[in-house]
Order: C-alpha cells, then sequence, then structure tokens
C-alpha cells in the first residue's frame, strides 16, 4: 500500500471519510451515467443510428464513453434539459388555463338555474319539477339531485 491510503487506514475516522469519498463518487458516476442515457433518448435532432452508437459507447466502455460524450456533446445538454422542462411547464400551464375555463367539468348554480328555467319555460319540466330542481341546486347537491328525478328532463339540453 502506498503512504496516503495506508495513513488513512492508521485512523478509523480517516477510513470511514475514504469510504465516504469512494461511495458518493460512485453515486453521482452512476447519476452522470444515467443522466447521459437519459440525453441519448431525449435528443430529437440525433439519428436512430447515432443514438445506437452512443449508447454502445456509453455501455461498452463506460468511463471513456461518458468523458467523451460530456466533452462532444456536454454543452447541448443543459439545453436540452432546459427546452423539455419549459414544455412540460407550458403544458401544465395550458392544462390548468382549459380546466380553469371549463371549470373542471362543473358548472355553476348559476348556470344550472338558467338551465332550468330555460327547460321550465319550453314546458320540458313542470313548474313542481322546477322548485324541487332548484331547490336541490341552491343547497348544493344539484348535480346528484338531478341525475333522480329532474335528470330525465334535463337530457333535452
Amino acid at each position: 500500500m502506498n503512504a496516503p491510503t495506508y495513513l488513512a487506514y492508521d485512523y478509523p475516522l480517516l477510513s470511514v471519510f475514504w469510504s465516504m469519498l469512494w461511495f458518493f463518487l460512485w453515486i453521482m458516476w452512476f447519476v452522470l451515467l444515467f443522466r447521459i442515457v437519459v440525453d441519448i433518448f431525449r435528443d430529437h435532432e440525433m439519428s436512430g443510428w447515432g443514438k445506437a452508437g452512443w449508447l454502445a459507447f456509453v455501455i461498452l466502455l463506460p468511463f471513456l464513453g461518458v468523458f467523451v460524450y460530456v466533452i462532444a456533446r456536454g454543452k447541448n445538454m443543459g439545453r436540452r434539459e432546459i427546452a423539455q422542462a419549459r414544455a412540460q411547464q407550458e403544458a401544465f400551464d395550458s392544462y390548468v388555463r382549459e380546466t380553469a375555463k371549463s371549470g373542471g367539468g362543473r358548472t355553476s348554480s348559476v348556470d344550472d338555474l338558467a338551465k332550468l328555467s330555460e327547460m321550465r319555460s319550453r314546458g320540458d319540466i313542470t313548474d313542481d319539477d322546477y322548485r324541487r330542481a332548484k331547490e336541490l341546486v341552491l343547497s348544493g347537491s344539484g348535480a346528484s339531485g338531478r341525475a333522480g328525478g329532474v335528470g330525465s328532463s334535463a337530457d333535452h339540453l
């Protein structure tokens, strides 16, 4: 053994530190390896043969493949990751906007009352049905109550 390694094993605390250092370096290596594999598949500009070549290089010669990939294509790794994060954020924002516009698939009680009034004026429901449905809507159980007695005439909308 060489002197620094021997010194680390003479003092147990240094041995623990040395082991933890190698352990975390090993974990960082795997994180980098998996990020590169994900980046290979994420790149839409690279051809299928290019992806297969880089993947084979990274898997068959991992240390050399990872270092060459980082040197050759590392600059654009961050750009591709940022582009994907922006695309995900824009998709989420558009989903939230669409859900907010539609009210999450629920109609408000004002809309329900307007529909009930229109149905009563067309003669689809009686005044008694209108009164019961209005009470259900105003009590907050309009959607579940409408599935019962008034729901069959609400299909005419």
